[in-house]
């Protein structure tokens, strides 16, 4: 139960690699898919979890080497944050960078479909914001979160 079956720096790397590795997988999904969470998505995020414990674990069956491999995890998403708090260039690598969807009126449909945005959640994003037309959109932003900011036209 406390013994480890390879040495600490090995789960370290392997920790290391596999975060690194599905940080970038998840980046190259896009924005949407992490911005809501669909059923498939919890899915998606329970079979990662199962398909990458091998990979974190080995052979390993340990209290230590679990918790271990805990705290790694844990330090590199708290340093992840940090890096993208204090570096625009860690920011834009880590999240992104906003994209336009709509202007003045005009939807940019290669924009959603490189975006992955299905015109049905481009609609209810307008209707969540309180505009029921394309007409009344001044600008529409995909953040990097995934969620779709509308800024109306000015009636005034």
């Amino acid at each position: 139960m406390f013994e480890l079956s390879m040495p600490v720096w090995e789960y370290v790397l392997r920790a290391v690699v596999v975060y690194v590795v599905l940080l970038g997988m998840i980046r190259l999904s896009g924005k949407r898919t992490m911005g809501q969470f669909t059923p498939f998505d919890v899915l998606l995020i329970v079979l990662l979890g199962n398909a990458v414990q091998n990979a974190l674990l080995g052979s390993d069956q340990s209290l230590v080497g679990g918790l271990l491999l805990a705290a790694v995890l844990i330090t590199l998403n708290w340093t992840t944050g940090f890096l993208s708090s204090r570096s625009r260039v860690a920011e834009k690598l880590i999240e992104g960078v906003p994209v336009v969807l709509a202007r003045d009126g005009r939807l940019f449909e290669q924009v959603l479909r490189h975006q992955l945005v299905s015109r049905n959640d481009f609609e209810e994003a307008l209707r969540q914001n309180g505009e029921l037309r394309l007409e009344d959109v001044e600008i529409a932003i995909l953040e990097t979160d995934g969620r779709i900011s509308v800024v109306p036209k000015d009636r005034g």
